[in-house]
């Protein structure tokens, strides 16, 4: 994958999302533009998104760590006088929240928040892997797979993201993405090939003891 991975995985999971969110018969008329929905599913903050008029899903990358468990591995031969650089593994972590404004209320409406989400945590658990067609952008027509789980979410870390957000807390969701891969773009490193393996043997004519 190249740098652009992290961009085609955003686009893959935003894309799985809208399509059930538009095809599910309780959420169609809010997701669905061609039955006059105007609910989108955005990679923008919940903050950004109602700044800028917007409602229906806040699909936001608030991390990026390193697989810890393929960040070592050493480097491939891929020829005889050559070591290609293992990529660097990365796990994405998104932050999902419903974006629902009420008019009346002026606040989000609970109950459509409530089914935004319902509906996030079916999709991911009916595919928690995305694959093949699943995948746009850079991955279309790869081979690779990424894997989605829904992570634990303690009080604290949570206080700490809408904190940086700068905003009140709101129903939410935290999926981490792996594993992404992004390939190095040094030139493969040459290596001098081994042409023979020489055995030094010694015959052992006495033990002593």
């Amino acid at each position: 994958m190249t740098f652009r991975a992290i961009n085609s995985v955003t686009r893959s999971v935003r894309q799985i999302l809208q399509t059930h969110l538009a095809e599910d018969p309780s959420l169609r008329l809010f997701f669905d533009s061609g039955a006059g929905g105007n609910m989108v599913v955005s990679s923008r903050t919940p903050e950004e998104m109602a700044s800028g008029d917007q409602s229906g899903l806040s699909v936001w990358l608030y991390r990026i760590t390193r697989d810890p468990d393929l960040l070592n591995r050493p480097p491939t031969r891929n020829a005889l006088d050559r070591l290609e650089p293992e990529p660097l593994p990365l796990r994405l972590h998104y932050l999902m929240t419903p974006v629902v404004n009420d008019d009346d209320d002026q606040g989000n409406d609970p109950g459509l928040e409530q089914f935004i989400i319902g509906k996030v945590l079916q999709t991911f658990h009916d595919h928690p892997r995305l694959s093949g067609p699943d995948l746009v952008g850079d991955l279309e027509g790869s081979n690779q797979t990424v894997s989605l789980r829904l992570e634990p979410f303690g009080l604290e870390e949570i206080t700490r993201v809408w904190d940086a957000l700068g905003a009140t807390f709101q129903l939410c969701i935290s999926y981490e993405v792996s594993v992404v891969l992004i390939d190095s773009d040094k030139v493969p490193a040459a290596i001098t090939p081994v042409d023979q393996v020489a055995v030094d043997t010694a015959l052992v004519t006495e033990v002593s003891g």
